[in-house]
């Protein structure tokens, strides 16, 4: 598994590279907080193919560094972009999810190797964010089922019962400690970019669920008029993984906003 290296920590993460092309653009998945890299799977089969797709394991995730926290936005911002210097990336799509928004929204104010993003249940600041809605301890298997309950519909599960024991497994495998969850959420505390979000000119797609509790809609539709290039879709019904739940739905979104605003080559 490759590496980047930012300030002496070890970045891990695949690439998923298609046959033609001159690899010097890709999307880059930016992952949720204290969550492993199955977060990234319903929209990875989509996007993979036509597109190189990176996907790093955020630090203190999975094989990648683990630093003593509290951790900050920009440091996980600078983790992205080494991953994208080592992969000679030179326009990065990053599609981010909650935390993950964060990281590609402060990129993309301060470099521009952001070509696009794509913010999926992601505000404007720290404090209209429960990280608490998100994680649950990987020792506990009770309580990672449990916190299920607030991030997929009712009728999602009902449908899907299979699904979640899945992602119950995925979970207990790959996502965070505590003591990284911890470092996670110090930098969500951290995070506003309220005052600064007319400055930010990449184009935006800013994606939620309509039943987000733990990212209201009043939080993301607040991001998306503010910033000047800002898209946003909202999907009925659903909750924080959006992206599970809402799969086909937010997969035709990227796939069109890609289509739009990557390289000639990938139309």
């Amino acid at each position: 598994m490759p590496h980047a290296t930012n300030a002496g920590n070890e970045i891990r993460y695949e690439v998923d590279a298609p046959d033609t092309g001159d690899g010097d653009e890709a999307v880059v998945f930016c992952g949720d907080v204290g969550l492993g890299a199955w977060q990234f799977g319903w929209q990875h089969a989509a996007l993979a193919g036509p597109h190189t797709v990176i996907t790093p394991e955020t630090r203190g995730v999975g094989r990648s560094d683990a630093p003593p926290g509290p951790y900050a936005v920009g440091e996980l911002a600078a983790d992205v972009d080494a991953v994208c210097a080592a992969e000679g990336i030179r326009n990065a799509h990053l599609v981010g999810y909650g935390l993950g928004g964060m990281v590609a929204l402060t990129a993309a104010a301060s470099s521009s190797r952001p070509a696009s993003v794509a913010l999926v249940g992601t505000p404007p600041a720290g404090d209209a964010y429960n990280p608490d809605g998100v994680w649950a301890p990987p020792a506990d298997p009770a309580a990672v089922e449990g916190s299920l309950n607030g991030l997929l519909s009712l009728d999602f599960r009902e449908a899907h019962p299979d699904a979640l024991s899945r992602i119950a497994e995925w979970r207990l495998a790959e996502d965070a400690d505590r003591e990284t969850y911890e470092a996670h959420r110090a930098a969500i505390e951290g995070f506003d970019l309220t005052g600064r979000l007319h400055e930010i000119t990449t184009p935006a797609l800013v994606v939620h669920g309509t039943d987000d509790t733990v990212c209201p809609a009043t939080a993301v539709e607040t991001l998306a008029e503010g910033l000047p290039r800002g898209e946003l879709h909202g999907i009925d019904g659903a909750r924080h993984l959006v992206g599970v739940e809402a799969s086909a739905a937010v997969n035709d979104l990227l796939v069109g906003w890609l289509a739009e605003h990557a390289a000639g080559r990938f139309e």
